[in-house]
């Protein structure tokens, strides 16, 4: 089986938007009659006299949106969409898999952040709690063990934070290093 879909097919893809316009163009695209997908996260920000707890896109300047390659003009002439994320001007569907990980993550209220693309480490997964099931790269931080999930077409990555008790090793040690362009986590 394929993780290509097939023409016609709706898919995933990820969105570029204007800077700081990840919200109105997700907007757009829901009156536009789209599912639409924009993870959020929340940090904290000091101002010289308050602070602020604001709600970030995971991934600045991007919106994951659900449809076919034939509804791929009224998508990207939506207020603040500039383009579909692809090789040439081929889009590339987001991976289902990845999505649903991210939607888990988003749902399950545990603090989010985003993080770097990482192409090695540990691969892992979460055993009970609401990330039950959930496979990502382990890393440590500080004191903190997280576990990421890569988003492979936009080289981005989320991760959250995690006890040591809910992980265990997936199906293998290491995730090999590969080329480029390839896809991280097989």
């Amino acid at each position: 089986m394929s993780d290509q879909p097939d023409c016609g097919q709706v898919s995933w893809y990820a969105l570029t938007t204007r800077p700081q316009h990840e919200k109105s163009a997700a907007q757009a695209l829901l009156i536009r009659g789209f599912q639409v997908f924009l993870p959020l996260h929340k940090s904290r920000r000091q101002w010289s006299d308050r602070k602020k707890t604001l709600e970030l896109p995971l991934f600045p300047g991007y919106v994951f949106c659900r449809f076919t390659p034939e509804q791929r003009l009224k998508v990207v002439t939506s207020p603040n969409v500039t383009a579909v994320v692809g090789i040439g001007k081929r889009p590339c569907p987001v991976a289902d898999v990845e999505i649903q990980a991210i939607q888990t993550m988003v749902g399950s209220g545990l603090p989010l952040e985003p993080w770097q693309f990482l192409e090695i480490g540990q691969k892992v997964r979460i055993e009970g709690g609401s990330l039950d099931g959930l496979s990502g790269i382990l890393v440590q931080e500080r004191n903190s063990l997280r576990v990421v999930v890569n988003v492979n077409l936009l080289h981005r990555s989320v991760a959250v934070e995690i006890s040591r008790e809910n992980l265990v090793a997936d199906s293998f040690a290491r995730v090999a290093a590969q080329p480029r362009g390839a896809g991280a986590i097989p």
